[in-house]
C-alpha cells in the first residue's frame, strides 16, 4: 500500500491508494431518465433564493437537500451544485414537524440514516420529524418543494429515523429514542405506508412489526432486487430482513446475528449499523462499526441474508454506505477518522479497498451519505457530535468521484445556515441529479 500526500486549493488531503479499475457506464434507461430530467429542470427551473421554500435555476447539476433537525421547527435546506464551485444554498422550507436533540451526544439517538428520500422520478421528497412523530413529504416542483395536502403524516411510532421506498411502499423505522419523549415511551418499530399518486401516506393495516425496547433500529433499507427490507438493530445486534407483500405488508424473516467468527480475536461489540445492497446483484453489505470491517451477504429469493465473508476496513468506525449505480465501487463512511474507505467491486462478493480518503475537518463528524445518478459527486452530511464542536460542526461534504472511482475534496465542506436558540445537530442528506 502506498500512502500518498496531495494539496487542493491549499488543503492536504491524505490518501492511501492500492490500485483501481474504471467504472462502468450507465445502462440506456438510466441514461434516457437522467436526460429527460435535464431538460425539464433546464427550461423549468428558475433561481429564486428565499428564506422558505426554494426554486432552481437552469444550470442545475445536482439537487441535494438535508434537514435542520432543530428541536425549534425542523426545515428542509436545499443546495445545488452545478460542479464549478461550492454548492450553493436555494433556501429553507419549514417541514410541520420538530428534530430531535440530545445533550449527552451518546450512542443511538442520533445512528439513523435515509432521514430523508427522494423517489426515483425526482418528484417527491420524504422527510422524518423525529421530534413530532411524523413524516413530513413534498412536491418537488419548479418553484421549489410544496407540501402535498396532508402532510405531515403520522409516522406510526416513536421517533422515526429512516425512510426505504419500494414503488409505491415506504418503509419507516420509528426508533423510539428521543430523550424528549422517554415519560411516553413505546416499542420501536418497522412500519410500512402507501405512496398515494399525489404523494399522500395511507398506512398499511397489519404491517407493523415491533423489535426490542432500546434495540435502536437505525436504517429502513430497501433493495434493489427483490421486495424486501434491510434493518440493522444497533444496539440489539441483530440483522433483520422483510419481505414486502402484495398487499404492502411487511413479512418479517427470522433476525439474524453476527456470525461469532467475525469477532474472533477482536474487541467490540456484535453491532451492525450502515447498510446497502448491490444495484445489480442480491448482495448486502453491512457495517460492523466496533470492529471497522464490512460483512458481505448473499440474500435468496425470500429476502434471507447468508454470511459470505467479512473484510477490513482501514479506517475507524464505519457507520454508512453506499454503492454507485454502475455497482462497481462500494463507499464506507468512516466517523470515527472522518473519512472514505473507497473498495472496487470487481468481485463484489470479496471487496477491495482502493483509497483511504480523509476528509476536510469540520469539527463535526462524517454521517450519511450519497451518490448522485451520474456517479461524479458524493455528498456526505457532516453532524455535530460532541459539546465542544462549533457552529460549523453541521454542514456536508461534496467529493468529486474520478473514473477509476477514487475521491478527491475540490471544495470546502458547506456549512449548513442553522441558527436560532436551541443547539442542533443536522441529519440525513438526499440527492437527486440532472445530468
Amino acid at each position: 500500500m502506498n500512502e500518498t500526500v496531495g494539496v487542493m486549493n491549499g488543503r492536504v488531503h491524505r490518501q492511501s491508494l492500492v490500485g483501481g479499475k474504471s467504472r462502468a457506464a450507465f445502462s440506456m434507461v438510466q441514461a434516457c431518465q437522467l436526460i429527460r430530467w435535464s431538460l425539464f429542470l433546464l427550461t423549468a427551473f428558475a433561481m429564486v433564493v428565499t428564506t422558505q421554500t426554494p426554486a432552481w435555476s437552469a444550470g442545475v447539476t445536482d439537487l441535494i437537500w438535508l434537514e435542520s433537525n432543530s428541536t425549534a421547527g425542523n426545515s428542509i435546506l436545499t443546495f445545488r451544485n452545478n460542479g464549478t464551485g461550492n454548492p450553493t444554498f436555494l433556501g429553507s422550507t419549514p417541514a410541520g414537524g420538530i428534530g430531535v436533540f440530545d445533550k449527552t451526544f451518546a450512542l443511538g439517538p442520533f445512528d439513523s440514516d435515509q432521514n430523508l428520500i427522494v423517489n426515483d422520478d425526482g418528484t417527491l421528497l420524504f422527510a422524518v420529524n423525529s421530534g413530532s412523530n411524523s413524516i413530513a413529504v413534498f412536491r418537488i416542483t419548479p418553484n421549489g418543494l410544496q407540501a402535498v395536502e396532508g402532510s405531515p403524516f403520522a409516522s406510526g411510532g416513536s421517533d422515526p429515523v429512516s425512510l426505504g421506498l419500494k414503488g409505491d411502499i415506504l418503509a419507516v423505522v420509528n426508533k423510539d429514542q428521543d430523550p424528549a419523549q422517554n415519560a411516553n415511551l413505546v416499542l420501536p418499530n418497522y412500519t410500512t405506508f402507501r405512496v398515494l399518486p399525489n404523494g399522500q401516506l395511507i398506512a398499511i393495516e397489519n404491517s407493523t412489526v415491533s423489535v426490542a425496547y432500546n434495540s435502536s433500529p437505525s436504517q429502513a433499507l430497501t433493495a434493489f432486487e427483490g421486495p424486501f427490507v434491510f434493518g440493522a438493530d444497533f444496539f440489539g445486534g441483530l440483522l433483520q430482513s422483510f419481505r414486502i407483500d402484495e398487499d404492502g405488508r411487511l413479512r418479517q424473516n427470522s433476525p439474524q446475528a453476527l456470525p461469532n467468527s467475525i469477532f474472533t480475536g477482536k474487541t467490540g461489540g456484535h453491532q451492525p449499523l450502515g447498510m446497502r445492497t448491490h444495484p445489480n446483484l442480491p448482495i448486502l453489505y453491512v457495517d460492523i462499526t466496533p470492529i471497522s470491517e464490512i460483512a458481505v451477504y448473499r440474500y435468496d429469493g425470500g429476502g434471507v441474508p447468508s454470511f459470505v465473508r467479512a473484510v477490513a476496513d482501514s479506517g475507524a468506525a464505519p457507520c454508512w454506505a453506499v454503492v454507485n449505480h454502475a455497482g462497481t465501487r462500494l463507499y464506507a463512511t468512516n466517523t470515527g477518522d472522518n473519512s472514505i474507505a473507497v473498495y472496487d467491486l470487481t468481485d463484489p462478493l470479496d471487496p477491495v479497498e482502493i483509497q483511504h480518503f480523509v476528509m476536510d475537518a469540520t469539527t463535526g463528524a462524517p454521517f450519511s451519505t450519497v451518490i448522485d445518478q451520474s456517479d461524479e459527486f458524493l455528498y456526505v452530511s457532516s453532524e455535530l457530535s460532541s459539546a465542544n464542536a462549533t457552529p460549523v460542526a453541521n454542514a456536508f461534504h461534496t467529493l468529486k468521484v474520478a473514473p477509476d472511482g477514487t475521491l478527491t475534496e475540490p471544495f470546502s465542506p458547506t456549512v449548513l445556515p442553522i441558527g436560532g436558540s436551541v443547539p442542533v445537530r443536522a441529519q440525513g442528506i438526499s440527492v437527486f441529479g440532472t445530468k
